[in-house]
């Protein structure tokens, strides 16, 4: 009881002190206060006190900015030395209160925010961790570190895709340009000029732009694993290949270059995905794990592949990523694997042949009739090829179907070959003449 009396006589003489300091715009002063009045309440660990002098100082008018970033820095040391949870949300609260509204305090804000989601997240309670952390648009803080707010949005995509709300996710995602990764870390730091914000150091927890970088890659891929876009996944552990430290490591390379191969496989026919495919096999990389240089290999060659035997072959490998990086493939991968080797025989069919039977269409796909004319007809929506069907005749052709403009160009080239071949027959006729003439005369 006497230990409480004395704080309270101590923290009526610092306030008195405190009021002359701000009412005559001593920052300094005004600081030491305010502080020192903080320090008093932690030591007699009195933190209802703690939290009330913090809205009072806070709330005090003609308060200086200054006296309020340095209390709430000050108080966001006690957090971690709070006795227990209640007491550690309460004082957060009282913080979020303070610095709610002020643009001077809007990093520690942020700071906290992320401390009470993830108690929350702790909790289980991940909806709501999502909810808090997406008050907070980081990105359009100034003085706080490059590495801090990327570390914010990303954290704020996962605890999305935690939620499964993978709309909000791609919405934040789209915040970070994945040329951010790209900068120079190397590079000195200018000094800020007179006038400009001056950007704040990173805490030590947050992660390097590298590590950052990895991250990033591993939530999109996370992401597109959910609408099963093979391509997109495939063009994340790219990304992620070409980090230095996974170069460096064989251990972690040999993964990624596995799971880029797949992918790359299970990808549609598409520029992009052709592109992909040949600069992978150029990788010298690849010769490392010869299987999958074969697989790619087999892609890239205008031949039909035997699917029974390409499974019979590759199916310990697709069975044993789920113990690898980045576990097993999407669910419907090995469905869609046939499908990929399906359409590839299409293509190469397409390639050899103009005209040809569903009869024997269906037996070099290893198919149906049924079935390859299905196969056939998706590709053809999709644009992936251009080819028509006569069922009573049970005949695919794989012509291109011209038009007007194309067939009168055609015509006109035609009609004048038939002209230089006439002009070319009469000039030898008139040749075989003349000689002729002159041989009669002799």
């Amino acid at each position: 009881m006497e230990g409480k009396g004395n704080l309270e006589v101590s923290i009526e003489q610092l306030l008195n002190v405190e009021k002359q300091m701000r009412l005559a715009g001593e920052v300094a002063g005004t600081k030491k206060a305010v502080t020192e009045i903080l320090q008093l309440c932690f030591e007699a660990k009195d933190w209802k006190v703690l939290n009330d002098m913090i809205l009072v100082l806070s709330k005090k008018r003609g308060q200086l900015k200054q006296a309020v970033t340095a209390m709430v820095q000050q108080a966001m040391q006690y957090i971690d030395l709070t006795p227990d949870l209640e007491t550690r949300i309460e004082l957060i609260k009282t913080l979020n209160n303070v610095s709610a509204g002020k643009i001077y305090v809007e990093i520690e804000r942020a700071r906290l925010i992320k401390k009470l989601a993830k108690m929350k997240e702790e909790q289980g309670l991940i909806a709501e961790a999502a909810d808090l952390m997406q008050e907070v648009a980081v990105e359009t803080f100034g003085a706080m570190a490059k590495t801090e707010k990327i570390a914010f949005i990303l954290e704020q995509v996962r605890l999305c895709l935690d939620r499964q709300d993978y709309v909000r996710a791609q919405i934040l995602s789209r915040k970070i340009s994945p040329r951010v990764f790209d900068a120079d870390t190397s590079k000195e730091k200018k000094k800020p000029k007179e006038g400009e914000n001056v950007v704040e150091e990173a805490p030590a927890d947050i992660p390097s732009l590298l590590e950052l970088k990895r991250i990033y890659y591993e939530l999109m891929i996370r992401y597109y694993s959910h609408n099963n876009d093979y391509l997109e996944i495939c063009r994340c552990y790219k990304a992620i290949y070409e980090i230095p430290s996974v170069r460096e490591n064989p251990a972690q390379w040999i993964l990624v270059l596995r799971k880029i191969c797949w992918y790359l496989v299970l990808s549609p026919h598409d520029p992009m995905q052709s592109s992909l495919l040949n600069s992978t096999l150029e990788d010298k990389n690849l010769f490392e794990i010869p299987k999958f240089r074969l697989l790619l290999k087999q892609l890239v060659t205008m031949e039909v592949i035997q699917w029974t035997s390409l499974w019979t072959s590759y199916k310990e490998e697709f069975e044993n990523e789920k113990n690898l990086l980045g576990g097993s493939l999407v669910d419907k991968a090995a469905e869609d694997l046939r499908q990929r080797i399906i359409e590839h025989n299409i293509l190469v069919v397409s390639k050899y042949y103009t005209r040809i039977t569903l009869k024997r269409l269906a037996e070099l796909l290893c198919l149906s009739i049924q079935e390859a004319e299905k196969h056939l007809s998706e590709m053809v929506v999709s644009k992936a090829l251009v080819a028509k069907i006569d069922r009573p005749m049970g005949v695919v052709s794989f012509q291109v179907a011209k038009d007007s403009n194309d067939v009168l160009n055609s015509w006109a080239m035609n009609l004048e070959k038939l002209l230089d071949l006439v002009e070319k027959s009469c000039h030898q006729i008139h040749k075989e003449t003349m000689v002729h003439k002159a041989a009669l005369k002799v």
